[in-house]
């Protein structure tokens, strides 16, 4: 436990997999689609995906936190009255307290103008139900460093990575070696002074 520092908090919460919620009122449905997401293109090319899978419907109204900060965050009303549909999304994605998430709910206008009350309750309603059908996981926010050095160093840095329980992402033991590992915020700091500790190895974080 030594090796971890209390003060840097690098876990969060956010859904295994893809997720669906429904909710109709007056002849109009609120598909909502969860999505486990990582970065902003990757929300560009889900959203664009669903407004062509979904082509014929009225809305495509999403909003998304990113990092486990969560302070990468965006909503959309997408032609509904503002604050009446993209607000309402992520005030329920806040509310789980989740982050790396994704939510579109495509809406299917049925003839009957619900007015701004109902157009907030339909949307975090289909929302909070994707949210409750979906797998919430814990996730933990990494650093990715590479290590160079020579085949007499690849005891001590093996035993590194078995100590201190690192995610190793590739490796090559060549002429030279290398090895890319996952180190999470909270073992960063001791991870590189441990590293720089051992000879004829070099360190760089990607």
């Amino acid at each position: 436990m030594g090796d971890i520092d209390a003060n840097i908090k690098d876990n969060y919460l956010s859904i295994e997999a893809p997720c669906e919620g429904l909710f109709k009122d007056q002849g109009s449905r609120f598909i909502a689609l969860g999505y486990p997401v990582k970065t902003e293109q990757q929300v560009k090319d889900i959203v664009s995906s669903l407004r062509k899978e979904y082509h014929d419907a009225r809305h495509h109204c999403y909003a998304y936190r990113l990092g486990y900060k969560a302070d990468v965050f965006r909503s959309s009303d997408d032609g509904e009255p503002s604050g009446s549909a993209g607000r309402p999304i992520l005030g329920q994605i806040e509310s789980a307290g989740l982050s790396d998430i994704l939510i579109v709910v495509v809406r299917y206008f049925g003839g009957i103008k619900l007015g701004i009350p109902g157009l907030i309750r339909a949307y975090k309603s289909s929302t909070a139900d994707a949210i409750a059908s979906a797998k919430i996981v814990t996730l933990t926010a990494t650093r990715r460093f590479r290590l160079d050095f020579g085949y007499l160093s690849m005891n001590d840095v093996m035993k590194l990575v078995k100590d201190m329980g690192l995610e190793v992402l590739s490796q090559d033991f060549a002429m030279e070696c290398s090895m890319e590992v996952a180190v999470r915020l909270s073992k960063a700091e001791s991870f590189i002074q441990k590293a720089t500790d051992i000879s004829a190895c070099s360190l760089t974080e990607l």
